[in-house]
């Protein structure tokens, strides 16, 4: 029973999703756009193998990703988002977004960064933002805001690092580093324990 109430409801809402299907395929930012679906079905362990199916499955289970396409697509998320709205706890402000962000739970989520780069995760309760009117952080590739993390200013996040569940960073992180507390500090570097200060 439960199964085909799901179904009903997948069908109900793929009625709903046309125009945002039609921007999914034409739109000039597609092939971000679908890495970005392949990820998060990657994440999910979505077990469709069709990229269109996963997509509205996405889009209809997943508030967090629904902010990620209207992020995509602006300006013309505008006219179509009231079909399907988007997580309104979840705040996207950055200039520049890579391919592959994967967003958990996103719940109180804000993340005003200049630079986001590729397959970056980000979790609930993380604030990413500014110390004053132009100072935000960038995140390289790869990397991972645990939950209730806060990662403020005119700061870098190399490659490959980890900010660890609660941390406080406002010094640039190095490569390859896991960082935790408050004040962060290095507790893992290239995969060895250790304690070194920012």
């Amino acid at each position: 029973m439960k199964q085909k109430i799901l179904f009903y409801l997948f069908l109900i809402s793929s009625i709903r999703l046309i125009p945002h299907l039609c921007l999914f395929f034409l739109h000039a930012n597609k092939k971000v756009i679908q890495y970005d679906v392949t990820r998060w079905a990657k994440v999910e362990k979505l077990h469709y193998t069709s990229l269109t199916i996963q997509y509205l499955y996405l889009m209809t289970y997943y508030k967090e990703f629904r902010n990620l396409f209207y992020f995509r697509i602006k300006p013309w998320s505008h006219p179509i988002k009231w079909l399907c709205p988007q997580m309104n706890t979840l705040f996207l402000r950055a200039t520049e977004i890579g391919k592959g962000l994967y967003i958990q739970h996103g719940f109180s989520t804000s993340v005003g960064a200049k630079k986001i780069g590729d397959n970056c995760w980000i979790n609930q309760q993380v604030t990413i933002g500014f110390t004053n009117d132009d100072d935000c952080p960038v995140l390289e590739d790869n990397v991972t805001v645990y939950v209730g993390a806060r990662v403020l200013g005119n700061i870098t996040i190399g490659k490959n690092s980890i900010v660890g569940a609660n941390a406080v960073v406002l010094k640039n992180v190095p490569e390859n580093c896991t960082v935790a507390g408050v004040p962060a500090c290095i507790i893992r570097r290239n995969g060895v324990k250790v304690k070194e200060k920012l």
